[in-house]
């Protein structure tokens, strides 16, 4: 774009009713850009009148207001709001038209895209209740609120850019903190002018939701978030917290001491297989491995390996928002892994196997291999990278590991299920669950590894331990994903085979959407 039309544009942005004007005469009906509802814009007549007759049959509930950004996250959020409708609360979807995160947008667009949105939303009422949130007056932030905007905008930059530091004075942090501050401006003067009972969210850790998020926490409005992860036809869900921290503190207690089924020993044996197998199994959509699995012996010969014993440290992705704000005693991932790769350069006695997250590859930011490199430049003959891409399948180590090494990936989960001893660095789901080491300092975390060095083979698990952790990746996999009928990766082909109105019927998705409105959890983290 040239400068005078950047500058003519910047100039339009701020004259009522041009951008809206331009698109009506223009462009009426048709997208703006990249932001497009698409078909699901077309569908919303019938979801709306679906929504509105279960409605009918419905009890009155609660003020209940969705929020949204991005095209593909508003039609998702859309088709949760009217659902909710058909619950029969009533429902405001507020939005910001923002096509892309991490790309500055002339308002002059905004506006245009804006007009788009409203022009199709009016199709979904009465069952839904649009907010056009570019159109409103943003308050100012109080101090508490305005802080965790900075740090919510901090976590954007980590997400974007694949990094553990975000430059207070680069321009992405300053484009996150501006929408951040509006999105939370915008949705605090709405809410303090109507507030709702509930407030529902996707993620809530990350890019405007967290802002709105935050925003809900301010006010002290329970809210709900929601998150995706590889199962088709499941949610994650929590509240007054994001559902990316996977809090399953409650289900842990409920079920902890209920012995598991004969099937349900079956579904997790079966879908561990898959797992180390790199196969597809049942509802998920992922496979968590380069190449199938060729045996231990096959990586300990693939990788040098002696008979010393192997301690397996297996990495998360960088700026995953499953590691954002998930630090104990470390300042980050990176420094946790530089610390420990040091230490093990001083223990010969034993093997170290770094085995960086195969999900590297599909991402574009830097790898942890570099913090390997930062922290040793030569590596020792007993410290051993598996890169990424490499087709060593990570649980071949695993089977001839004596200890894992983990800060919040789901594969110390699955270590512990084969019996290791697993030092756990971050916060995670399965921490403190009786089957890992739980260090809370570098001291603690020192000294777990002095003893795990000296005597690896005294620090097994148990098999009531080992027993333990199957149980727990049971009901992790199982049942702490709620029944949904929509992915928000597969929306389309979702609403094709499960339109909103026969989704309406079926009584576990139902309580799924009963669950989204609840107001009575506890104030959350």
């Amino acid at each position: 774009m040239t400068p005078i039309k950047r500058a003519l544009k910047d100039w339009l942005g701020e004259i009522p009713l041009t951008a809206e004007t331009y698109w009506l005469l223009r462009q009426r009906g048709q997208p703006v850009g990249g932001f497009r509802l698409g078909e699901w814009a077309h569908q919303l007549p019938q979801m709306a009148a679906e929504a509105e007759a279960h409605a009918a049959q419905a009890p009155a509930g609660k003020r209940v207001c969705v929020f949204a950004t991005l095209h593909y996250w508003l039609a998702h959020a859309g088709t949760v709001a009217l659902a909710l409708r058909g619950m029969g609360h009533e429902v405001s979807l507020a939005y910001l038209p923002f096509r892309q995160w991490q790309q500055p947008a002339h308002r002059f667009d905004l506006r245009r895209a804006d007009a788009y949105t409203r022009w199709h939303l009016r199709k979904a009422r009465p069952a839904l209740n649009p907010v056009a949130l570019l159109r409103e007056r943003p308050a100012p932030l109080p101090p508490k609120l305005a802080e965790a905007i900075a740090q919510a905008s901090a976590y954007d930059v980590q997400y974007t850019l694949q990094v553990e530091e975000a430059d207070p004075a680069s321009p992405l942090y300053r484009l996150r903190l501006q929408r951040n501050t509006f999105a939370a401006g915008a949705l605090l003067a709405r809410w303090q002018r109507r507030r709702p009972d509930v407030v529902v969210i996707p993620n809530g850790l990350i890019l405007e939701f967290a802002a709105a998020f935050q925003t809900a926490r301010f006010l002290g409005i329970p809210v709900t978030t929601y998150e995706f992860g590889e199962q088709r036809e499941r949610v994650w869900m929590d509240w007054n917290r994001s559902a990316m921290f996977q809090d399953t503190t409650a289900l842990w207690q409920a079920v902890r001491d209920r012995p598991l089924t004969e099937a349900q020993w079956q579904a997790v044996r079966e879908l561990f297989a898959a797992r180390r197998g790199g196969r597809l199994w049942a509802n998920f959509a992922r496979q968590w491995q380069n190449a199938p699995s060729a045996g231990g012996e096959q990586a300990r010969k693939a990788l040098g390996l002696d008979n010393r014993p192997v301690f397996l440290l297996a990495t998360n992705v960088l700026g995953d928002s499953l590691t954002l704000g998930r630090e104990i005693f470390s300042r980050s991932l990176a420094e946790w892994l530089r610390e420990t790769v040091r230490y093990f350069a001083r223990h010969p006695e034993v093997q170290l196997v770094v085995r960086i997250h195969p999900g590297e590859r599909l991402v574009s930011g830097p790898s942890l291999a570099e913090a390997v490199h930062a922290a040793l430049p030569a590596l020792p003959e007993h410290i051993h990278l598996v890169p990424a891409d490499s087709s060593i399948n990570t649980y071949d180590v695993v089977d001839i590991a004596s200890a894992g090494l983990v800060f919040t990936t789901t594969v110390g989960l699955e270590m512990a299920m084969s019996g290791l001893p697993v030092v756990v660095a971050g916060r995670t789901h399965y921490r403190e669950r009786d089957f890992t080491l739980d260090p809370t300092s570098w001291e603690t975390y020192f000294a777990a590894l002095d003893e795990l060095t000296a005597r690896p083979a005294d620090f097994r698990l148990s098999e009531e331990q080992t027993r333990l952790a199957w149980k727990y990746a049971y009901h992790f996999f199982f049942d702490y994903p709620r029944p949904f009928p929509w992915h928000i990766m597969h929306l389309k082909e979702d609403l094709a085979r499960r339109p909103l109105g026969k989704a309406l019927q079926r009584d576990d998705f139902r309580a799924t959407l009963a669950a989204m409105t609840r107001t009575d959890a506890p104030a959350g983290e």
